[in-house]
């Protein structure tokens, strides 16, 4: 069994679009004498010149977030990664455990929130170089479930979603913009009466009993209402 590489001969790669806790982060792995670089967030080409960066660089680990502006969605980039032989550190500011779980499940070693300390980074760094696991098997497996589970509670949701009519999907989308049922009324040409009524079959149909409730459905389930 190999032992830990030498901090200098451990490359790193920062994959991070808020520039001043990327600074902070690379100011710290530098001190701890790692071979660390900031990945610059390209403009254009999207995950995919990310990914093909990445791959040429051969890093041994990436810290990585998950909120990448142009780039989208970090969370796409875990699993080919993984393939390409990378350890994954995910360090986001999200608190959203399910999203956490779902890192896990496409390969992450471990999810780190920002709002702790710089230190629980270079230690869960120098953990991995060591061949140490880094997260418990009981956490991993608690925040993949939760990740399933509401998996499981949006499909629910997008079922009651698929009840609805054209009309009433073309309402709540206007709820969704925050417009009133007078303001729905007034550009649809048809009465605040009619437009209740609506209303009243969307509470029905999601099973909820506020306007506030459904739009909350909505949003939960990732739903925007089709284009016309």
């Amino acid at each position: 069994m190999t032992g830990p590489a030498p901090r200098s001969q451990l490359k790193l790669l920062i994959i991070e679009d808020h520039t001043l806790f990327a600074e902070s982060l690379e100011l710290a792995l530098n001190l701890e004498g790692y071979d660390v670089q900031r990945f610059p967030i390209p403009e254009e080409g999207g995950a995919q010149a990310v990914l093909a960066s990445v791959v040429r660089m051969r890093p041994r680990i990436v810290l990585l977030d998950l909120d990448l502006g142009g780039v989208g969605d970090g969370v796409r980039l875990i699993t080919p990664m993984v393939k390409a032989g990378v350890n994954v550190v995910v360090v986001t500011a999200s608190n959203d455990r399910a999203r956490w779980g779902e890192c896990l499940r496409h390969g992450a070693r471990k999810v780190l929130s920002k709002s702790q300390p710089l230190n629980e980074i270079l230690s869960t760094v120098r953990r991995i170089n060591q061949g140490l696991p880094v997260i418990d098997r009981e956490e991993r497996e608690a925040l993949i479930s939760h990740w399933h589970e509401q998996g499981l509670e949006r499909v629910a949701l997008q079922r009651r979603l698929a009840l609805l009519t054209p009309r009433e999907e073309a309402v709540l989308g206007e709820l969704m913009q925050g417009r009133t049922v007078r303001d729905i009324a007034s550009s649809s040409f048809v009465s605040e009466a009619t437009v209740r009524t609506q209303v009243k079959a969307i509470l029905s149909k999601l099973e909820v009993s506020s306007q506030l409730a459904a739009v909350g459905i909505a949003n939960t389930a990732g739903w925007q209402p089709p284009r016309r």
